[in-house]
């Protein structure tokens, strides 16, 4: 399987170079975030005409996260346990889910697409809310792996987090008075990791960022974030056997400001369970 995440800021924007790229680079399965409209909207017939089935969830002209799968895609999600929402003026645990997680089985691998609250600002209650909602994500994950430690488990998305100082190179985003790189946000995403999932990118891609704003030159100065990750369990991990940062899609016309990230995964079918083999 040749998996990628792609925050694409907008699909009816950049469905054609979305879907150029998807089928250029061989993908399988790709995972898509800020799709920015509903699912009425979601351009499928430009997929489907290059061979991909797809499942959306966009509910407004914010957000919005989709798959596309040359395989069947099963089992879907548009939630996990406990995901917190989120509504101006709303913070109660009654508030509105927003369109941030879609999760589906897909050749035997749970593929989560996730795009993680921003956080705004320190002190906004958005900050809460992306920490909520970080925490709910580590114990959806720390559950499910305990119930099947064997479990290919991909979480795959836009976190809004640079987890360590080597992945922040904005000099805009200075700790202690920027979100991304807060001890809380960084503590919250080590606490994926030690639910059991690995950061299967970066042993095989030492160097490289995701994002660049698009103001102020940042892309050219290679001022940048590494915000964009393919989380694996051990069982996924294990089977990843190379992992690539498509810096070039940063260029051309109407870019993205965030680039895909793709790994190859080779899983065997195991002994002692019926899945399938992974393609």
């Amino acid at each position: 399987m040749r998996l990628a995440t792609w925050n694409v800021n907008s699909i009816r924007a950049r469905v054609e170079r979305t879907v150029e790229f998807a089928v250029r680079e061989s993908i399988d399965v790709l995972a898509m975030q800020e799709i920015k409209c509903k699912v009425d909207q979601f351009p499928f017939a430009k997929f489907e005409e290059a061979g991909y089935h797809v499942e959306a969830h966009g509910l407004s002209q914010w957000n919005g996260v989709a798959i596309a799968s040359r395989e069947p895609i099963e089992d879907v999600e548009t939630a996990f346990a406990n995901m917190p929402g989120f509504a101006k003026g709303h913070e109660g645990p009654d508030a509105p889910l927003e369109a941030r997680a879609i999760g589906a089985t897909i050749g035997g691998v749970k593929v989560w697409s996730l795009y993680v609250p921003n956080g705004r600002a320190l002190g906004d209650p958005h900050y809460d809310y992306k920490l909520r909602w970080l925490k709910a994500l580590e114990e959806y994950t720390r559950t499910s792996l305990a119930g099947d430690p064997d479990l290919p488990l991909a979480l795959v998305g836009d976190f809004n987090i640079a987890p360590t100082d080597a992945d922040n190179g904005d000099p805009t985003i200075v700790p202690g008075f920027a979100t991304h790189v807060s001890p809380p946000e960084r503590e919250a995403f080590a606490a994926l990791q030690t639910a059991g999932l690995t950061d299967v990118v970066r042993p095989l891609v030492p160097s490289g960022y995701t994002y660049w704003d698009y103001k102020q030159l940042r892309f050219p100065r290679n001022q940048g974030l590494r915000i964009d990750f393919i989380l694996g369990s051990r069982s996924f991990a294990d089977g990843v056997t190379g992992a690539a940062i498509h810096r070039d899609e940063r260029k051309g016309d109407i870019p993205s400001d965030h680039v895909p990230v793709v790994v190859d995964v080779d899983l065997d079918e195991p002994d002692d369970d019926d899945r399938p083999m992974i393609f």
